[in-house]
């Protein structure tokens, strides 16, 4: 297995920029998520490490060995589609060995190759059906089987759990979770789905636009997001996010909400002053959001969503801001049309620059 990286890759099509100047260092034995909405730019920067899209400027190297102008055959890599892509006039065991027999392996090393992988995921009873006789759940795991039978340096996964239903999807993430840790394997797994992200990736790095916008561990990005984009995108529901305005008072500072004032604790307070901005985004995950008597902030019940073992309570303020608050079921259910009041700890809080959208330092 082998590292991955970008070195101040963009890629154009046209006028049209999908990576914006990329640069991300992908360790060996890492399982990476790139993630972000449609059209922000993952799958491209995939398929240049796949060779299929090459840069416009910069370089991507496997391994330390710069692959630009490497043919994709020879870079050493295994790509899994959404679709598959599997051959649908061969059987399971056929399509398991294509890339071995493309590459000439001898037939005994190919049988037990195939025998192999198709061990390891619980294929050996497939292996004379045709893809057209298989579940969804089962052509997965062919696609997966023919990308490990040769053991490249590195896999290339692009929405693989997309086709599969809900119940799958969870079985199917588990089984890649083993899957790359049995293999030691360098894994680079393109998502817009944020739960597959935070629960399979070692680390997450976030694509705007063409642009990265934070890399890091999964509870890093969740609990610190770089900027508001990250902060609105990762958490279901999404973190709450209320512009507000700086108001000094003496030595303090205290974000003016709609109908409330509420303090800045002194390590938020110490950065906003530095900041010198009149305008700031609040931000607070739905979980840290309280409903209390004490709460300093009105604001009206307006739908109520139960989950089962929780609640979304949903919630709009003075001026016409919705938040959202999670509820554990045991406590006390609000009445739509009701006012309440909310509160949170000071170490929930977040701070964004209301102009560039970034965190405010040390917030």
């Amino acid at each position: 297995m082998a590292g991955v990286t970008f070195d101040q890759v963009t890629k154009r099509f046209g006028d049209v920029v999908a990576v914006d100047d990329l640069t991300l260092e992908i360790a060996d034995h890492e399982f990476l998520v790139l993630l972000g909405p449609s059209g922000c730019g993952k799958s491209t920067a995939l398929r240049m490490i796949a060779g299929l899209d090459e840069p416009t400027a910069g370089t991507i190297a496997i391994g330390g060995e710069v692959m630009n102008d490497i043919e994709p055959r020879d870079r050493d890599v295994a790509m899994v589609f959404q679709t598959y892509a599997l051959y649908p006039h061969m059987t399971v065991q056929r399509n398991i060995e294509f890339p071995l027999k493309s590459r000439k392996v001898p037939v005994a090393d190919r049988t037990r190759l195939v025998a192999e992988a198709a061990e390891s995921l619980g294929l050996t009873d497939l292996l004379d059906r045709k893809p057209a006789q298989l579940s969804g759940g089962q052509r997965q795991r062919v696609a997966l089987a023919r990308a490990i039978v040769r053991r490249p340096q590195v896999f290339l996964m692009d929405e693989p759990l997309s086709n599969l239903d809900a119940k799958l999807r969870v079985q199917t993430r588990a089984e890649l979770i083993e899957l790359q840790t049995r293999l030691e394997a360098t894994v680079v797994y393109v998502t817009h789905d944020q739960i597959e992200a935070m629960t399979m990736g070692h680390r997450i790095a976030i694509i705007a636009g063409g642009v990265l916008q934070q890399v890091g561990p999964p509870q890093e990005v969740y609990e610190r997001p770089a900027n508001l984009f990250v902060a609105g995108f990762i958490g279901t529901p999404p973190m709450n996010t209320i512009e507000a305005r700086v108001v000094r008072e003496g030595e303090g500072i205290a974000a003016g909400l709609p109908g409330a004032r509420v303090p800045l604790p002194p390590r938020l307070a110490h950065a906003v002053a530095a900041q010198t901005a009149e305008r700031v985004v609040i931000g607070v995950r739905p979980e840290h959001l309280l409903l209390a008597a004490d709460g300093v902030v009105p604001a009206t019940v307006t739908v109520v969503e139960s989950l089962g073992h929780e609640r979304n309570v949903v919630c709009r303020l003075d001026d016409d801001t919705f938040i959202i608050t999670r509820q554990d079921i045991e406590a006390p259910r609000p009445a739509v049309g009701e006012t309440v009041h909310l509160t949170t700890e000071p170490e929930h809080l977040h701070v964004f620059d209301a102009r560039t959208g970034e965190r405010v330092a040390d917030a």
